[in-house]
């Protein structure tokens, strides 16, 4: 099956705003941040399934990847033929942040 990415505006936002906040920390770490975190979108259209759904919200089948060298979740579900990415953030936020997408 051939899944097709969909990255939600909030997402889009999230690596935005993180990697704004990781390059003020250190120059080019903003850059390695955003390409390290498309890299983890881009292999979830290989096998989104590899990632297994979240106990408590296995009704809703969120998913979620954490990304090599920082701390960040690719929160997902699939729907249909689409991997519906919401949010991307850090794995100390709150599931509030993230939850309240998915109204």
């Amino acid at each position: 099956m051939t899944w097709r990415l969909d990255i939600r505006p909030e997402a889009e936002d999230d690596i935005r705003q993180a990697a704004r906040w990781y390059e003020n920390e250190q120059t080019g770490l903003g850059v390695d941040f955003t390409e390290i975190a498309y890299a983890g979108i881009d292999s979830l259209a290989d096998n989104p399934l590899l990632y297994r759904l979240r106990a408590r919200y296995r009704r809703r089948e969120i998913r979620w990847l954490l990304t090599s060298r920082f701390p960040y979740r690719v929160i997902y579900y699939l729907e249909d033929d689409s991997i519906r990415i919401f949010a991307v953030l850090h794995a100390k936020r709150s599931e509030r942040f993230w939850r309240e997408r998915l109204n």
